[in-house]
């Protein structure tokens, strides 16, 4: 290439792509000055980091709307393919070319492809650098004057509004584990369509141009930093970057690290302070080192944000400024990056607090984030997708489909108020889903999902009727609705049920909400019940009925038995009596002589957040027990649970409350627990039982046994009230 492509960090070129521009970044590059001094970047042959930080995420952009780690495969494919087929042609002057033609940055010595060049390496210098929206007039005149304005500002963004670059370094460690599990914690509290987080490696630290084209560094070794790369950090610092230290050696002026062996791998009490002066008290295992302040004439740089909660008042968490360009350190030897299921945890007792302050955790975690200039607003809420009608029954499903000609308009559509379901063949590439209008795929050929196996459902599913036509769907707003326009007139034999990956509004008891993170087993079954039975006389039991089903859908598979897996009155599924992990909302409505029921339940299958889930309590279970029970996945405890519902339901309608009750009180968390009625001041009383309408009992000394039922969300476990009945 004539030695005119020159690498900084050492790595050859090896190809230059065409790249079809628009008009209008023509038109951008046209007003930089070409006065900047040659560099370049291959576009490909480079890792992750080199090529993020080298590009800058804005610039892809620009080349032609690729994705934030480099072109997206398709685009890049497409120009690969056409650069194939394409001789080195001559380059093409502007009056050759009109806008929007390809431009080929070829290999001779053209005035004008020099000047492309150039505008292009000044462009990806200035969209890849700091506060470009608020540069003044004055600031776009002078290669000197633009960078005088950009170190001033202290949050990193750039023009094209894509993701700035995380960093995480792990020393030496060479496992992908450890990254992405810190990875991992990391997309849960900050805004995943923001930022793109990647490795830096201990060979890039030196070599890869990351310290211009990075807002966060997080170090996280307790591994000794080498001479050469503490420089690079401070070096980063001192140029405004952020940096994050999650038990690390690495300090700053002003701290110094003590090593405190008695408190390494141990649980503690931390004292958190909040930037609104408030505190919070939570408990985390500690790397085994403390903060100290080295005594300097300035110490103000130096801020304690958490101190152990003991006689010495230890530091663990501080924040540090450095520099005049808005450099910052906030360094912990808490480990707060350090998911519950990734730590060696010898006790129950320690697994108990742990996870109880888990969302504590994740509350300190994103203040850090937001105070070191990181979005950690909510994701924005994922797009509704199309509807897939399945079964695996043939019989039920051509009956299903025979049923829906004589109940479905002209064009497919089954109207509700609720949300009016459009039945299609097919899928259409501009299919619309909206809250109150979803098409649903009627051909089952096409379907294939990564959340959800309907051939692991029909495995675990062995029902009479329930369950076995299924509208299955990503993203929905919630599986409560989609049942709603079918239910009443559909064939009793007909056994419904949606399935969802996730929810956009999930709905809880008392109008609360239901969050559906990845990982949640969300499903809503249609039953009915006819109000001359056991059950149709005794309806608020179906609730009790389907927690059990969803514990007993985990214990009653051999090995499991003992997966500490329980229920809480009236329709919460709970580990223990500590952490919720699921709940049960039962919308019923009677129709001449029979109950319309649609179930809605959803648990934690496998997001260990935001409280706890079922595969955390099985990781759990091996490590004290030393078994090798595999994870479980929502798809198969769906099926399980409707299976173990429709047989406790068929005990129930033959021995009424009796038959079921053994087995309710085998698995509940009240036994013998002590309460107060009304309010906190209350009265003393002790939890005996369920009447047979499905209301608590409770005694209360002088008073006899009484009902009492929930009235919103009047029963709490951690207050430990409840409202009598006749209240």
């Amino acid at each position: 290439m004539e030695d005119r492509l020159q690498m900084d960090n050492g790595m050859v070129p090896h190809k230059i792509v065409s790249v079809h521009l628009q008009e209008s970044a023509l038109n951008k590059f046209a007003q930089v000055a070409p006065s900047v001094k040659e560099q370049s970047v291959s576009s490909t042959q480079m890792d992750e980091v080199a090529r993020a930080a080298a590009l800058g995420p804005a610039v892809k952009s620009v080349l032609g709307g690729a994705e934030s780690a480099g072109l997206g495969e398709e685009k890049k494919s497409k120009l690969e393919k056409e650069n194939e087929h394409e001789d080195q042609s001559k380059c093409l002057s502007d009056k050759e070319t009109s806008p929007g033609e390809h431009h080929h940055l070829h290999l001779s010595s053209c005035h004008e492809c020099l000047q492309l060049e150039n505008s292009t390496i000044e462009s990806v210098r200035f969209t890849s650098a700091e506060n470009i929206p608020e540069l003044s007039d004055a600031c776009s005149n002078k290669l000197e004057e633009k960078d005088d304005c950009l170190a001033r500002g202290m949050k990193r963004i750039n023009l094209a509004g894509k993701p700035p670059n995380v960093l995480i370094y792990l020393g030496s460690e060479t496992t992908k584990m450890k990254f992405e599990q810190v990875k991992s914690i990391l997309q849960e509290c900050i805004d995943a369509d923001s930022y793109t987080i990647y490795q830096l490696r201990e060979e890039q630290v030196l070599k890869a141009p990351w310290i211009d084209n990075s807002l966060l560094l997080i170090i996280a070794t307790e591994e000794p930093i080498s001479e050469e790369n503490y420089k690079q950090f401070m070096k980063f610092l001192s140029k405004g970057g952020k940096i994050l230290g999650f038990s690390s050696s690495f300090t700053c002026d002003g701290i110094q690290i003590k090593r405190k062996n008695k408190l390494k791998r141990t649980v503690h009490e931390l004292v958190v302070s909040k930037m609104d002066s408030t505190e919070i008290q939570l408990n985390l295992l500690l790397s085994g080192c403390v903060f100290e302040e080295v005594v300097k004439e300035d110490t103000s740089k130096v801020k304690t944000l958490c101190q152990l909660n003991n006689d010495d008042k230890d530091a663990v968490i501080v924040h540090l400024t450095y520099g005049d360009s808005g450099g910052e350190a906030i360094l912990s030897q808490a480990h707060l990056e350090l998911d519950i299921n990734s730590m060696d945890v010898q006790t129950e007792e320690d697994f108990n607090l742990l996870k109880i302050s888990n969302t504590k955790r994740y509350e300190v975690l994103k203040e850090i984030l937001i105070s070191l200039g990181l979005n950690c607003e909510l994701s924005k809420i994922p797009m509704l997708t199309p509807i897939h009608l399945l079964s695996f029954d043939e019989e039920i499903h051509l009956a299903f489909l025979k049923w829906l000609e004589g109940n479905v308009d002209t064009e497919g559509l089954r109207a509700s108020s609720k949300v009016s379901l459009k039945f299609v063949s097919s899928c259409e590439s501009k299919m619309e889903v909206t809250p109150s209008l979803m098409p649903v795929i009627t051909e089952m050929g096409s379907f294939s999902s990564e959340h959800f196996s309907l051939k692991t459902y029909q495995q675990n599913l062995q029902t009479k009727k329930l369950g076995k036509i299924l509208l299955f769907t990503e993203v929905t707003t919630t599986t409560m609705n989609l049942l709603d326009g079918l239910m009443f007139e559909l064939p009793e034999e007909m056994g419904l049920i949606a399935i969802a990956v996730r929810q956009t509004q999930g709905k809880g008891r008392g109008g609360n909400v239901w969050l559906s993170p990845l990982g949640c087993a969300l499903s809503t079954l249609h039953i009915t019940i006819p109000l001359h039975s056991n059950l149709g006389q005794r309806i608020p039991f179906v609730q009790h009925l389907v927690s059990l089903a969803v514990v007993e859908s985990v214990r009653s598979i051999p090995g499991y038995e003992d997966i500490e897996l329980r229920v809480k009155w009236p329709n919460d599924i709970y580990y223990s009596d500590l952490m919720k992990l699921g709940g049960v909302l039962v919308n019923s409505t009677l129709v001449e002589t029979t109950f319309h029921i649609l179930i809605g339940f959803g648990f934690n299958v496998n997001n260990s957040n935001p409280t706890i889930c079922i595969n955390d309590l099985i990781t759990k279970f091996n490590k004290e027990e030393g078994t090798e029970l595999k994870p479980l996945t929502p798809d198969c405890l769906i099926a399980r649970t409707v299976t173990v519902l429709e047989r406790l339901i068929d005990i129930f309608q033959e021995k009424g409350p009796n038959g079921v009750l053994p087995r309710y009180y085998k698995y509940w968390v009240h036994s013998g627990k002590q309460v107060r009625l009304h309010s906190e001041e209350g009265p003393i009383a002790w939890i005996v039982g369920i009447d047979d309408y499905g209301f608590l009992q409770v005694h209360e000394e002088g008073k006899g046994v009484e009902s009492v039922h929930p009235d919103g969300n009047s029963f709490d476990m951690l207050r430990n009230l409840i409202v009598p009945k006749h209240q």
